[in-house]
């Protein structure tokens, strides 16, 4: 008798159709495991070098995220969330630094907006040159009322509007650079918005100090101060450049949150088509089983198969999916989601990943598709090995029922819950049904063939014959429908629940806009815009609003959310935002009042009358007390609040919109651009589009990934059905009735998995999108029916195209 692995090569050899299948669904899964382990490894790995701070080699800033922290002891969870602005340090810590044995000097940074002739600059303390070599083209270093800046000359009188009013300084000397300006230290501070507070720190090292030792020194100079941090090498780029903290989130939600569940469907459907090439072969194994083949030998025979296939295609599948992470990095910096000075980190850990798991995947797919070919006695071998018999699992159907009763249980609790809350319950929704139809996938098959088998028995010969095939051959209609479910399921949900929260905003902000004009500036609109719009013949109402972030701890864990800032009063407000408060009374009177969009309330389990523990812009702990509760958050902001609230706690201190009631276009054009407000909603859904952009990504990925799966599934079951239409062609069925029973079944297999999907997909999205935007979801007609359509013609066409070829084959 033939070796085991000889057998093996020779199975291989001489019937390498029967492998294709398993091979391409390998390939496949490394592809998808490949590019989101290099896309979390980037985000893990990410830095960007310094440019300001490049002549600062030990740097001191504040921690730029905000730790919520939970539990205690081994249970203590240290959640850090990047924060929305810069946060700041105490100009104190500068003498601290400067204490450090290695230090040389010790050097504040600061920066801030200003406007000089109705442009914008940044400008810095004097002091910050010492480090970035800027120089003087004439004149000397500012001091108390002086300036430095481009395109004056030394004496004249410069005007600023700075975050702390108009400023009028003298002269002192000029420079070459046209977009910035320096003040002496102390004016810095105390005009920038933030007095008392600088940027960072920059520790210049005495001759023959290492940087390792300096790091060192000022660390345990500032072991007192708990948000001070200390760093060096490419760490610096990441503090001069806030987006990288954002980026590094994104990338690692990417490949982690979504790479996982995108991996495990990947796993689990490569698995699926191991165990039906196995489960194809078995009229193989009971014809070795008669001649005396022992079960070790069986085992072993298709672990070498394995061992044979795994590792080629999931070497071949790397190159497709570091193809896929660079076309993806490339798309998310186009977008702005991640800083240009980022680099995609390539490493042969993904890769190794992609191949272990594939590896792992099919040895122990084929393990356990192996077992019972492996222990039947050989004659009960072969007769199951003719027929089909629908046999309960009695450790998958207990595991199926549980998974299919948990997604119901999930599904209730989670249209009972609101915000965040329903949108983690639900998503255990999806993954609950998915593996009870998977666990339950001959049952849910035969039910299938069932009821769809009543609807064809009156469509003709061809229609019938493919009920009972499908009623027969439960099993193989089973591996056919669970990627079409998979497809239909994970692309709905993350499509639909785009098109919801977009068309609930968009209904949202065309009802909550009643201002006629919004005039917006990139740059920031004046100090006193809003009393000169006010003034402006023809406007009845005028308020400021400072689009920005703060943070606050909703279903247990901190979490960004919109908010807009108001300059002006209450009674203005009202006039050009109708925000529907259902509770309570909006106050902006105070810098502790603060106003929340219901569903934020309802995950925060708040009400009038309650503090809220929010952290400012700038990480700034602070316990405003709700005013009012409202319900057009999505569409407009979900926190309100006064100006003042955030005074000393944002980088640009200037109101980005002013929005009025009355007055035209051409008076309000001095004072910035003026939108009408149907021009700016048109704005704000261009931006809905680009934050909706990576769920559609992540759609086409994983559906097009389970598309694949499930051709690669129909082919495999086509072609293993060679014999079965051969015996049909022999006992006189034309090819044409062959052909249409064909077709009939793949018309069932589709209706069955677009069926399965969908109601995944709605018990998943109701909850999910009810918690989040308060009404059922929305599902575009056109697109859902292109989805279907999708999954009928890619079920026809990998039924017909193969069984086409068959038919070819002389008998």
């Amino acid at each position: 008798m033939l070796r085991a692995n000889g057998l093996s090569r020779a199975a291989l050899r001489f019937k390498p159709a029967a492998f294709a299948g398993t091979f391409v669904a390998l390939m496949m899964a490394s592809l998808i495991v490949t590019a989101c382990g290099i896309l979390l490894e980037t985000g893990l790995r990410a830095s960007v070098p310094p440019e300001r701070y490049a002549g600062a080699p030990v740097l001191v800033a504040a921690d730029q995220r905000a730790h919520h922290v939970t539990g205690s002891g081994e249970d203590r969870v240290d959640e850090a969330v990047p924060l929305p602005d810069r946060a700041r340090l105490a100009d104190s810590l500068v003498a601290k630094a400067a204490s450090a044995p290695g230090a040389r000097t010790a050097v504040a940074d600061v920066t801030f907006p200003v406007r000089h002739d109705g442009r914008a600059l940044d400008a810095h303390n004097w002091g910050s040159t010492a480090f970035t070599g800027d120089q003087l083209a004439s004149g000397r270093a500012p001091k108390s009322g002086e300036i430095v800046v481009a395109g004056a000359a030394v004496g004249d009188r410069v005007t600023l509007t700075t975050p702390d009013g108009e400023r009028t300084y003298r002269v002192s000397g000029t420079t070459q650079d046209r977009g910035a300006l320096w003040l002496a230290d102390a004016d810095a501070v105390r005009v920038s918005g933030h007095p008392g507070r600088i940027d960072a720190i920059a520790v210049l090292p005495k001759p023959g100090v290492s940087t390792a030792t300096l790091d060192t020194q000022v660390t345990h100079a500032l072991s007192g101060a708990r948000t001070a941090h200390v760093y060096t090498g490419d760490d610096r780029g990441g503090v001069e450049d806030a987006s990288l903290a954002q980026a590094k989130e994104v990338l690692v939600g990417l490949g982690g949150s979504f790479g996982g569940v995108a991996t495990m469907v990947a796993v689990f459907t490569a698995a699926g088509t191991v165990a039906l090439s196995v489960g194809q072969r078995a009229r193989e194994y009971a014809l070795l089983r008669a001649i005396g083949t022992t079960p070790r030998q069986v085992r072993r025979t298709i672990a070498t198969e394995t061992l044979l296939i795994a590792p080629p295609a999931a070497a071949l599948g790397c190159l497709p999916g570091v193809a896929l992470a660079h076309w993806w990095f490339g798309q998310l910096k186009d977008k702005g989601a991640v800083p240009e000075p980022v680099g995609l980190a390539l490493s042969y850990l993904p890769v190794v990943a992609a191949v272990g798991a594939c590896l792992l995947t099919a040895l122990l797919a084929g393990y356990l598709a192996a077992r019972r070919p492996s222990r039947i006695k050989p004659g009960q071998a072969l007769a199951e090995a003719s027929t089909q018999p629908l046999q309960v699992g009695w450790i998958r159907t207990p595991l199926g029922i549980a998974a299919a009763v948990g997604g119901g249980f999930l599904a209730v609790l989670a249209g009972r819950l609101s915000g965040d809350d329903a949108a983690n319950t639900a998503l255990g929704v999806v993954l609950c049904f998915m593996l009870a139809v998977a666990l339950l996938g001959p049952l849910v098959a035969r039910l299938c063939a069932e009821l769809f088998g009543l609807a064809l028995r009156g469509a003709g010969a061809s229609a019938s014959l493919a009920a009972a095939n499908s009623r027969t051959n439960a099993r193989r209609l089973a591996s056919a429908i669970t990627p079409i479910v998979l497809a239909i399921a994970f692309s709905s949900v993350l499509v639909f629940l785009h098109t919801s929260q977009d068309r609930a905003a968009a209904d949202q902000q065309r009802a909550g806009i009643t201002a006629d004009h919004i005039v917006t500036s990139p740059t920031g609109l004046a100090p006193d815009a809003v009393g000169r719009a006010a003034r402006t013949p023809g406007v009845s109402a005028a308020v400021g609003v400072h689009r920005t972030s703060v943070l606050t701890p909703a279903s247990g864990s901190l979490q960004s959310v919109s908010a807009q800032a108001i300059t002006g009063t209450a009674r203005d407000l009202a006039r050009v935002q109708d925000l529907k408060v259902t509770h309570g009374t909006l106050d902006l009177s105070a810098p502790d009042r603060i106003a929340l969009d219901a569903t934020l309330a309802d995950s925060a389990h708040l009400s009038v009358g309650d503090r809220v523990n929010l952290r400012l812009p700038d990480g700034t702990r602070t316990s405003p007390r709700v005013s009012a509760i409202y319900t057009r958050g999505l569409g407009l902001a979900q926190v309100t609040l006064p100006r003042a609230a955030l005074t000393g706690h944002v980088t640009n201190p200037y109101d980005t919109e002013l929005w009025t009631k009355g007055g035209t276009a051409h008076s309000l054009a001095a004072l910035g651009t003026p939108l009408a407000r149907a021009d700016y909603t048109t704005a704000q859904s261009v931006d809905r589009e680009l934050n909706a952009w990576a769920n559609t990504t992540m759609a086409a990925v994983l559906g097009g990934f389970a598309a694949v799966a499930a051709a690669n599934t129909l082919v495999m079951t086509v072609l293993d059905r060679r014999r079965e239409l051969g015996t049909l062609r022999l006992i006189g069925s034309t090819r044409r009735q062959v052909l249409r029973m064909i077709r009939w079944e793949a018309l069932l297999v589709a209706g069955a998995g677009i069926v399965l999907g969908t109601a995944i997909a709605l018990a998943t999205l109701f909850p999910l999108t009810q918690g989040l935007t308060g009404r059922p979801p929305y599902i575009p007609p056109l697109l859902y029916t292109s989805f279907a359509a999708t999954a009928l013609l890619l079920g026809l066409a990998a039924t017909t195209l193969p069984a086409r070829l068959a038919l070819r084959e002389p008998r």
